[in-house]
C-alpha cells in the first residue's frame, strides 16, 4: 500500500489529523484500500498535541522514506519555529516527484514563509495573517481564495476550522473512492447523522 506522510510538530492540532487519517486508513466500501497512514516527527520522539494526546512517531524528517503518494502537514502551534524548517525537504521530495501536499491552519503559513503558495491557488486562516508572517517572501496574493480549502493539482490547503473541508480535498487528490463515496464521508460528518440520513433518504 502507498504510504500518506502526516507531520506532526510539538503541539500539533490532533482535530485536524484524525477525521482525514481514519478516511484513508480504513477500508473503502469499494474496492481494495490504497494508502496507509505514516506519521513523522522532527525527531522521532514523541509529540504532544494541544489536546493532549501524545503520538510516538513512525519516523524523524530524516529517516522518513520517500516512497510515499501523500504529505500532510497538521497545523498547530510550531510551524513557525526556526527547527519546523527541516519539514521542507520533504515538501521538496513530494513536490518533485509530483506526490500530493497537503496543509491546513498555520502548516500553511509554514508553506508561504517558504516560498510555496506564491504560484498556486490556495487558502490559510486569513490573508492578512498570511501576509504578516511572511512579508515580502510572500508575492501570491493574486491566487489567495477565501474559501474553507482550496485544491489546485496536487496542492491542498485549508484553514484551521475546515478539518473535514480539507479531508475531502485530500481524498479527492489522492483519488482515494468513487466521487459518490467521497461526498457520502464529508456529508455524514459535515451535516450530523440525522441530518444525513433525512438526506440520503429524500426526507
Amino acid at each position: 500500500m502507498r504510504k500518506i506522510l502526516f507531520v506532526v510538530l510539538e503541539q500539533y492540532a490532533d482535530w485536524e489529523a484524525a477525521a482525514i487519517a481514519a478516511a484513508l486508513n480504513e477500508d473503502p466500501e469499494q474496492g481494495e484500500k490504497k494508502y496507509i497512514v505514516k506519521t513523522v516527527s522532527l525527531d522521532g520522539e514523541p509529540v504532544t498535541s494541544i489536546g493532549g494526546f501524545k503520538v510516538l512517531p513512525d519516523y524523524s524528517v530524516d529517516s522518513a522514506p520517500e516512497d510515499f503518494t501523500g504529505l500532510i502537514l497538521i497545523g498547530g502551534n510550531s510551524w513557525r519555529k526556526e527547527e519546523s524548517r527541516k519539514v521542507l525537504d520533504l515538501v521538496e521530495i513530494a513536490q518533485r516527484k509530483n506526490a500530493v501536499v497537503g496543509a491546513i491552519c498555520d502548516a500553511t503559513v509554514f508553506l508561504g514563509m517558504n516560498g510555496k503558495l506564491n504560484s498556486a491557488k490556495h487558502t490559510s486562516n486569513h490573508l492578512a495573517e498570511l501576509k504578516e508572517a511572511v512579508g515580502s517572501d510572500y508575492t501570491g496574493e493574486q491566487n489567495y481564495h477565501e474559501q474553507q480549502a482550496v485544491r489546485d493539482g496536487k496542492l491542498v490547503t485549508a484553514n484551521g476550522s475546515a478539518y473535514l473541508d480539507f479531508g475531502r480535498e485530500i481524498l479527492y487528490a489522492l483519488d482515494v473512492a468513487p466521487e459518490e463515496e467521497i461526498e457520502e464521508w464529508y456529508s455524514f460528518f459535515k451535516l450530523g447523522y440525522h441530518e444525513f440520513v433525512k438526506e440520503k433518504s429524500g426526507q
